[in-house]
């Protein structure tokens, strides 16, 4: 076995998997790895992927939300990634409800109803949101009950049922990644971007705060070892849940304006403190409910909080358990992701 966990397992030969969520930006990563691999691919979506289907994919377009076709698509499949999910910060709680929780309830009916053996679920370290710094957090952390934000809540929930169903027939665990980044990212690094070009970022708080993200190639890993953790005789992560990161918490502000120097875009210098942008999110969230608006509102009392404080893991577990070690560096990958977003042809940065 190479040191992500590549090979198929325990010597069993080409292993069918399902990924659901495929077409996204960790999901298609996985399923790209598992290609590679020659391991028998399946991708749940909503998006139709022509390009993924001509490499072998068996491609089932549906969403989370129809538990038939969710629990059909687990027929003949020896290992679910279950990688989709409703994400953002703002929203209506029964959509985010809907999607996370039934249609990770309709996972684990199909994977019973078929007999699948492992179910990888991609959670979220959010899942123990509390309000306050995270500074070296584990696992012994109580998952969130009180959090403005449907996304967290949801995803809690989704977690506590996936681990409660390990057990002989279905072994599962939970991977908690953070701020997953890296080329090809289509949310946080374009986002930091756009906001940044329009001068519509700012420093939340004293700028000091540590934060860990994990580069998409360590995330990946991560899954792959997660599937080979569950497949031992005695799989010590089963029923357990793990954070995911690079191992490297960095002052998020000072990464942030250097990749912004690297990019030529100006560094954020302005500053709002962390009681301002709460009351701001507050009252950005009131009128986001009571007016015809659109999309995500600019702050959220939960995006002040992010921004702000330390969120960084203890991923101790992960190394013991999971045989996880990330190679790729924030350097290195930082340096990869300036690199490529400076490429001719690109839109510029």
């Amino acid at each position: 076995m190479g040191r992500d966990g590549e090979t198929a397992l325990g010597g069993r030969g080409v292993m069918s998997v399902l990924v659901t969520g495929g077409t996204g930006f960790l999901g298609r990563k996985l399923v790209e790895r598992l290609l590679a691999e020659g391991r028998q691919v399946a991708v749940l979506g909503r998006t139709p992927a022509p390009d993924l289907e001509a490499r072998g994919v068996r491609f089932i377009q549906a969403s989370l939300g129809d538990a038939t076709a969710v629990e059909a698509a687990c027929a003949g499949i020896e290992t679910v990634f279950h990688t989709a999910a409703k994400v953002g910060v703002w929203g209506d709680y029964d959509d985010f409800f809907r999607t996370n929780v039934l249609g990770t309830r309709a996972i684990l009916a199909g994977c019973r109803m078929h007999g699948v053996a492992r179910l990888v679920y991609t959670s979220t370290p959010s899942v123990v949101y509390n309000g306050h710094d995270l500074a070296g957090a584990n696992e012994s952390l109580p998952l969130t009950s009180d959090c403005p934000s449907p996304y967290p809540l949801t995803k809690a929930i989704a977690e506590r049922e996936i681990l409660a169903a390990h057990g002989p027939e279905l072994r599962t665990v939970a991977l908690r990644p953070h701020l997953i980044w890296g080329v090809g990212d289509p949310h946080l690094v374009p986002r930091l971007l756009a906001r940044a070009k329009a001068g519509r970022l700012r420093i939340v708080g004293n700028g000091q705060n540590r934060v860990d993200m994990v580069h998409i190639d360590n995330a990946v890993a991560a899954h792959l070892l997660a599937e080979r953790a569950l497949s031992g005789p005695r799989p010590v992560a089963g029923g357990q849940a793990y954070f995911i990161t690079n191992g490297e918490p960095v002052l998020l502000w000072e990464w942030i304006n250097a990749l912004l120097r690297g990019l030529g875009v100006p560094p954020v210098t302005k500053t709002i403190s962390l009681g301002a942008a709460s009351v701001f999110g507050a009252l950005c969230e009131a009128a986001w409910r009571v007016l015809p608006v659109r999309g995500e509102p600019p702050m959220t009392r939960f995006i002040a909080a992010e921004l702000a404080k330390d969120h960084w893991f203890d991923i101790a577990a992960a190394r013991r358990d999971l045989g996880y070690a990330p190679h790729v560096s924030m350097a290195a990958g930082t340096a990869e992701l300036i690199h490529w977003h400076r490429q001719p042809g690109l839109p510029p940065a």
